[in-house]
């Protein structure tokens, strides 16, 4: 019979090693040992699986639950089934959990101890499988979870009333991690992790870091979910011909694109039916989604994630998900996915002090906390720490069907000083500033992707001059394929913020971006971050009257898009949204009606068409070659004027007038090799909302008169408030 002193362990749910004492063991005087912790059972008989005839009765022990008999018959182990009569009314008849040997492999945990398991969510989490041999084979879930500190863990949920009694977990030594085999549980069931601290504290109940899918919030549990097998790869395409391609990003937040009338979110469904029809019309390339991964407060956007490995339940479950960006890429849209490693929320059931200690935080708070979003940070020195992050950027590339992720807040990661005073931070091993397990970590998830998925693609949203960010490992960089250019976008802001009449004094604010335009491979991001927090729309920030802001709006896209680097625009500012972004509401789509703000709309459309259709727009983005002033200086005019060209030398000419006057007879130099050039897009078209002056579909002839250095100039008008492209006739 089971010692006083592991019967109290086990009803005091604190017993070091459940296995050692539950299910069947062989008794010294002969037979096997049966033991069974099931509070609310009434009787307890054991069944012989293969016969289906009861072959013993299991005697209560205590007043707790626990269960055991001497099956004194038997000389060997036997599959057998446990048939309880509950005192509540009902009879089941189970397969034991504690009946199942360790499922989860050597191997697998060495290499999820060194830090070097490639798919570690293919072992951690809840996993859907058959235990046993042969006809004897059962259905449950195997459930999986790191806390290398905890002294105790147990899987509850409905199933066993959310009692950590029940289904105590097996520890699998050194590697830190429990395993447990539930028989009869299938997808849907809820559930979440009881873990006892080494000083026996019983902490919150926390969710499972692996995690496929979960509760819409307030509620917090997990869902046992089907694992998702490999979704096609992203369009094979090598990263260096990735930057020859035209990339027009259009960035939303899924859960306030639109709404239903009574503020219900759309469902993945709802949107796939929607959204890729409506954006690819625009002609935009990609999609960019805020955090879609699972997060408890709506107010942060998803940048506050704790589900790394589940797209959020607001929307619907993982299928739907999948249904989505099936629809996106029928629509020849790639999908970009906000991913964040670099901080997550305190909140009591997530990952803060997962085992009682600080495991994947830092434990230090001038490491661990970040002072700016009251977050904690990932402690980037853990092997399995670091295994998690990349395994989950892994996992949206490879089983959530994403084209690519864009990395956000890398600053933040790159730099441990980052927001904090002298004497609130830790420095490096060689006395400096820069996080080299984070920069180490950037790198190795960059080298897995391009080494596993090459036609994935990832993006950096860093905002200082760390060199190297889009530049090859092998080369010393970071491995990022594109980085935004958020230098460029507030030195431009700032500039059109300017009443015209004073843009002369800040007319380096739109040259400066090109002496560094090619040192990386930049997006140019018109964010989500420049329509919150009182900055209003990008509308509202511009000057002047109700026409002078959308001719400004309408220039300065004109200038975006003529601009060397991929382009990105938040959602609503396609038809120049009036009002700052409410994450709580849907986009002011009744502006529609307005033909003000369709007129700039249908110019995102002519912008885009025209990106994709010239080469010299896009094909050398991210190269000195593709770009040549051909006045940067007129300050006082505040007019700028450049060439764009592709490798084979076609070109366009993009003239951008920042005041609001119409300058007739302008005379610009031109390359040589055309006879005429004619415009081709206008911002200032009646089409868009403009005054529609300009040259119309006339040619401008070549005359061989030198300007701006050249031989050859044209005459031609400049509309006000304007950016022109011209093409050779």
């Amino acid at each position: 019979m089971l010692s006083e002193a592991d019967l109290q362990a086990l009803e005091q749910a604190r017993h070091p090693d459940p296995f050692a004492v539950l299910g069947m063991h062989s008794s010294p005087e002969g037979g096997w040992w049966v033991r069974a912790f099931l509070p609310d059972a009434q009787q307890v008989d054991v069944v012989d699986a293969r016969t289906r005839r009861r072959v013993g009765v299991l005697t209560a022990r205590g007043a707790a639950g626990l269960f055991e008999g001497v099956m004194g018959r038997r000389r060997r182990a036997f599959d057998y089934r446990l048939r309880i009569v509950w005192r509540h009314g009902g009879t089941s008849q189970w397969a034991d959990a504690y009946a199942y040997g360790p499922l989860i492999d050597d191997a697998d945990l060495y290499y999820l101890a060194q830090g070097t398991h490639l798919r570690p969510y293919e072992v951690l989490g809840a996993h859907p499988m058959a235990a046993g041999q042969g006809p004897g084979a059962v259905q449950g879930v195997r459930f999986a979870v790191w806390a290398p500190n905890a002294s105790r863990v147990s899987v509850v949920g409905d199933f066993n009333a959310w009692d950590g009694r029940r289904h105590p977990m097996r520890s699998r030594g050194g590697s830190g991690v429990w395993e447990l085999f539930i028989p009869h549980l299938q997808t849907g069931e809820l559930y979440k992790f009881e873990v006892r601290s080494a000083h026996g504290e019983v902490l919150p109940l926390k969710i499972d870091p692996y995690a496929r899918s979960t509760q819409n919030r307030p509620d917090t549990a997990c869902v046992v979910a089907n694992a998702l097998g490999p979704r096609p790869a992203p369009r094979s395409t090598p990263p260096h011909a990735l930057r020859q391609q035209p990339m027009s990003i259009y960035e939303l937040h899924a859960s306030s694109w639109r709404r239903h009338p009574d503020g219900r979110f759309y469902s993945w469904d709802e949107l796939a039916n929607s959204l890729p029809d409506y954006v690819s019309d625009l002609g935009f390339t990609h999609v960019e989604l805020l955090p879609v991964s699972e997060h408890p407060l709506d107010a942060s956007w998803g940048y506050q994630s704790l589900g790394l490995f589940a797209p959020t339940a607001r929307m619907g479950d993982p299928q739907g998900w999948h249904r989505f960006v099936q629809a996106c890429k029928a629509h020849g849209l790639g999908v970009l996915v906000d991913w964040v490693p670099g901080h997550f929320p305190a909140d009591a059931h997530g990952l803060a002090q997962f085992d009682g200690t600080a495991l994947y935080e830092y434990a230090d708070p001038r490491e661990g906390f970040h002072p700016d979003w009251n977050t904690l940070i990932y402690n980037y020195t853990r092997h399995e720490v670091r295994n998690f992050l990349a395994g989950s950027a892994l996992y949206w590339i490879e089983r959530m069907g994403a084209d690519g992720l864009r990395v956000d807040a890398v600053a933040s990661m790159l730099y441990r000083d980052y927001s904090r005073a002298p004497g609130q931070w830790i420095a490096n091993v060689h006395g400096g500033r820069e996080n080299l397990e984070a920069i180490s970590l950037l790198r190795h998830l960059n080298e897995v992707l391009g080494r596993e998925h090459p036609g994935a693609f990832t993006v950096a949203e860093e905002s200082t001059a760390f060199p190297g960010v889009s530049a090859p490992t092998w080369a010393g960089g970071l491995g990022f394929h594109f980085k935004w250019n958020m230098g460029w976008m507030n030195d431009t802001l700032r500039y059109m913020a300017q009443d015209p009449v004073h843009r002369r004094w800040h007319h380096e604010r739109m040259t400066f971006g090109l002496m560094y335009a090619f040192s990386e491979n930049y997006v140019l991001p018109l964010s989500h971050d420049e329509v919150v927090h009182g900055k209003g729309s990008l509308l509202q920030r511009m000057p002047g009257d109700e026409w002078q802001r959308r001719a400004n709006l309408r220039a300065y896209y004109g200038f975006m898009w003529g601009h060397p680097g991929k382009k990105l625009l938040f959602m609503g500012q396609e038809f120049a949204q009036s009002s700052e972004w409410d994450h709580a509401g849907e986009l002011p789509w009744w502006l529609l009606r307005y033909d003000t703000h369709r007129g700039v709309q249908h110019l995102i459309r002519d912008l885009n068409g025209l990106y994709r259709q010239e080469s010299a727009l896009h094909q050398l983005d991210c190269e000195a070659a593709g770009f040549e002033w051909i006045d940067a200086h007129d300050a006082a005019s505040c007019v700028l004027s450049w060439v764009r060209q592709d490798a084979a030398g076609a070109r366009v000419i993009v003239v951008a007038n920042m005041t609001p006057v119409v300058r007739h007879h302008f005379r610009l130099g031109v390359p040589e090799g055309a006879a005429a050039w004619r415009e081709v897009l206008n911002t200032d078209a009646a089409l868009y909302g403009g005054s529609n002056e300009g040259n119309g579909s006339q040619a401008l002839p070549v005359q061989a008169v030198p300007w701006h250095g050249r031989a050859q100039s044209i005459s031609l008008t400049l509309p006000p408030l304007a950016t022109l492209f011209l093409s050779p006739c």
